[in-house]
């Protein structure tokens, strides 16, 4: 049986690996990524730019020559929101042509869906009815809040479910490059990293931006002091140094400052381009589905929420230091 269900994990997900249709499925207030998703594969209409409420999207969507839109082989075809006016506007900024009605009416009419929404706590409802229908799924991050919806998510991995979650960082160029300069600080000693938001929205973009610096799987233990407007956490690795994240509300113009101190130098690195972020996050999800082959473990995905949910538990505590061993799957 276990080997059946790894085959599946390296065959194509999808009838046509030249023609994948995408449903983006799900909006939430403050969080405008079915608007700058969609663009990036299907381009985006000028006129209809305006009703994108996002400046930020807004102005980095304009500064892209059109060469850089459209991921090969792939297409929104699809389109589904929690209110039925988001979806039609972002339909028409980015050219989708089909807006449904349900969520599940996206079923049997794409290849794979993608869940735009950072809301880790709703994102197994949201899942749930494309998953146990086989069809592949990209959600947003954090992937959850909570350890019996990430047991769920275990299950449905154990039993085949093909689903990817991801924080953006991951594929920031600018990290990318930091790591090709690591072996120059020596040993590590401490890495610190900021975003702005909340530990529950975007503390897992400081730790995905952080965690490729590290050896995997070694992350031991967490202390939370603060509040969901201005959190620090203080972690502890295997490696023997320690990270400390900030998350502050209104952060915005130091979002995304990761920092690497080791016993021969400094690296001070910020993320900048989001646009080419979001597209490399999105062409590793197309080719997943064409191979069938995870991009990174699932396993890290599981470690990233347990430090997401013992810092979550470390908070209510009052800052008691929670190691990761006792969020028990």
């Amino acid at each position: 049986m276990k080997k059946n269900k790894e085959s599946k994990r390296t065959a194509q997900l999808v009838a046509h690996a030249d023609d994948i249709k995408l449903a983006f499925v799900g909006k939430v207030e403050e969080d405008d990524h079915p608007y700058s998703w969609s663009a990036i594969f299907n381009g985006y209409d000028p006129g209809a730019l305006a009703e994108c409420p996002n400046a930020v999207i807004r102005e980095y969507l304009v500064r892209e020559p059109k060469h850089n839109f459209g991921i090969a082989g792939a297409r929104v075809t699809h389109i589904w929101c929690d209110r039925p006016e988001d979806a039609e506007r972002v339909a028409r900024v980015s050219r989708i042509p089909h807006v449904v009605p349900s969520a599940k009416d996206v079923i049997g009419q794409v290849d794979a869906v993608v869940i735009p929404t950072d809301r880790g706590e709703e994102h197994l409802e949201r899942a749930r009815p494309f998953i146990e229908a086989g069809i592949p799924v990209l959600i947003d991050k954090p992937l959850t809040l909570s350890v019996d919806h990430l047991q769920q998510f275990v299950r449905w991995h154990g039993e085949g479910g093909h689903f990817l979650s991801s924080s953006c960082m991951r594929y920031a160029k600018e990290f990318m490059a930091g790591r090709d300069q690591q072996d120059k600080l020596g040993d590590l000693w401490l890495v610190t990293a900021t975003t702005c938001r909340s530990w529950e929205r975007y503390g897992i973009h400081a730790l995905e931006a952080v965690y490729p610096f590290l050896p995997p799987y070694g992350w031991k233990e967490i202390a939370i002091t603060g509040t969901e407007e201005a959190t620090v956490a203080h972690l502890r690795h295997d490696a023997h140094l320690d990270i400390v994240i900030a998350a502050v509300n209104d952060m915005d113009g130091s979002f995304g400052c990761v920092s690497l101190y080791g016993i021969k130098g400094v690296l001070n690195m910020q993320f900048r381009d989001s646009f080419f972020a979001f597209k490399a996050q999105l062409a590793s999800f197309v080719d997943y589905l064409r191979s069938g082959q995870e991009p990174y473990p699932f396993a890290e995905t599981v470690e990233l929420m347990k430090v997401i949910i013992a810092g979550l538990r470390s908070r209510a505590e009052g800052g008691q230091r929670i190691a990761l061993a006792e969020i028990e799957l």
